[in-house]
């Protein structure tokens, strides 16, 4: 005779991590769409719909909507639920002045600890960069850009500041590529961040900090013109 045993209930703290593994990676695919274009700015991202299109509950869907308003790629309007945020001049301008303050001071404590095995490692990034460059595989870009800058830092003995700086970077994803996309960017950073990396090496750290200043700035300020633009052609077709 077999006997059966009862299965044991599922703990609520088992219950909240199955909650928070599913809506992370419902986050991680509404970043990516969001990010790549698909979920143009206004479009309504519906729970229900949502819900059904990821085979999940409407709780996951909200926890991930949560997350992506924190990272600004979402509002939560009344009324209207969730929106796909706009790109707007002024967020673009703080965002890169943020890290334009921040990211020389990291990178002026962590060069001069960088390891054989960092430099090996921020040499890959570059290569793999000038790899996906060239097959116009746009999603990688700002993957890659995150990794590279990230990894310039990690020696900084700043935490608080790195913290900052990674959700800066993660904010500026969408920017980033679109930025690199669109604009004559892309050789321009693969240049910048190959010569960034031999000032660190070559122990010329104040440069290299300057180097990033002006790398910064410059794509922030990239950007901004061509919203500017942009929005300045959306505003004169329409109807007077």
């Amino acid at each position: 005779m077999i006997m059966m045993t009862a299965k044991p209930a599922q703990r609520p703290a088992q219950k909240s991590l199955q909650h928070r593994t599913i809506s992370a990676a419902v986050a991680d695919d509404l970043r990516r769409r969001i990010v790549d274009g698909e979920f143009k700015a206004g479009f309504q991202l519906r729970q229900d719909a949502l819900a059904a299109q990821f085979g999940v509950s409407r709780i996951p869907v909200r926890e991930a909507l949560m997350q992506l308003e924190a990272e600004g790629l979402v509002k939560i309007l009344p009324h209207r639920g969730a929106i796909v945020s706009e790109l707007s001049t002024e967020e673009v301008q703080e965002l890169f002045d943020l890290r334009a303050l921040l990211e020389p001071r990291l990178l002026e404590a962590s060069a001069p600890n960088l390891t054989p095995a960092d430099y090996d490692q921020l040499n890959r990034i570059l290569q793999e960069y000038s790899a996906e460059l060239r097959a116009n595989h746009i999603r990688r870009w700002g993957e890659l850009n995150t990794e590279f800058h990230m990894l310039l830092y990690r020696h900084a003995a700043q935490p608080r500041s790195l913290a900052i700086v990674a959700n800066l970077l993660q904010e500026c994803d969408r920017h980033t590529r679109l930025q690199l996309s669109l604009t004559d960017g892309m050789e321009r950073a693969e240049t910048e961040h190959a010569e960034i990396l031999h000032l660190c090496a070559a122990g010329k750290v104040p440069a290299a900090c300057a180097l990033l200043k002006t790398h910064i700035e410059d794509v922030g300020k990239s950007l901004r013109k061509y919203l500017e633009e942009h929005q300045d052609l959306a505003t004169n077709r329409q109807p007077q």
